[in-house]
């Protein structure tokens, strides 16, 4: 499924600045209670926004953006989590400019991390798109960071609920397909929804943007 990293890619990814920046607004998220969203997280989104786009056809430089965007999509949480996308995006530039992206090329990067959340979204590239569903497909109980079940709020329930997950794109089908395994007698499937609607409404219209059908299946039940 994964994209293989570009050398300019890996160095935006090595960039000493890139690390400290992410495990800052990791740790945090954990403050404040929030699931991972450290270099796990941030790798994750990177390869599939950039599997999306390579699946679809797409060529060579939207798919390293979308890994880059992907990547660098959280790094602003540091300073604070409302408003981390725009945060994002402006600590994002002199990373992006001093490991040899053009200035239209961050730009675009910017852009497509400025427009990730739900709040505050408008789709005008396939960079974007991709960096959406990428980041809205990453649920799994791997990103809880609460160990004590008693005290699990929804958020914890839900995603510690989620067992599998897999994205698949199909280029041919001009289909994207987010297949989760959810246990029930920990999360009910509409517990899911109630937290995670808007999200996945948002990855139609991303999905749509990039001329493909998003769909949801939950323990083998189309949902969307």
């Amino acid at each position: 499924m994964d994209v293989p990293v570009s050398k300019v890619l890996q160095q935006v990814m090595d960039d000493p600045r890139t690390a400290v920046y992410i495990d800052l607004a990791d740790r945090h998220l954990e403050q404040i209670g929030y699931t991972e969203h450290g270099r796990r997280h941030a790798l994750f989104v990177s390869q599939r926004a950039g599997y999306i786009l390579e699946r679809l056809g797409f060529p060579a430089k939207s798919i390293l953006l979308a890994g880059a965007a992907g990547y660098l999509h959280d790094i602003g949480n540091f300073i604070g989590r409302v408003n981390h996308n725009v945060f994002s995006a402006f600590v994002a530039k002199d990373i992006l400019e001093n490991n040899g992206f053009s200035i239209e090329d961050a730009a675009v990067v910017m852009s497509a991390i400025g427009n990730h959340e739900e709040e505050s979204v408008e789709i005008t590239s396939a960079v974007t798109a991709a960096v959406i569903v990428a980041d809205k497909a990453d649920v799994h109980r791997t990103r809880v960071r609460n160990r004590n079940f008693i005290s699990f709020d929804i958020h914890d329930r839900v995603n510690y609920a989620v067992t599998q997950s897999g994205l698949e794109v199909d280029g041919e089908e001009k289909q994207i397909k987010l297949n989760l395994e959810i246990d029930t007698g920990i999360s009910e499937v509409v517990e899911y929804f109630e937290i995670f609607l808007t999200r996945m409404l948002l990855c139609r219209r991303a999905a749509e943007y990039l001329g493909t059908r998003f769909s949801m299946f939950i323990n083998n039940v189309k949902l969307i």
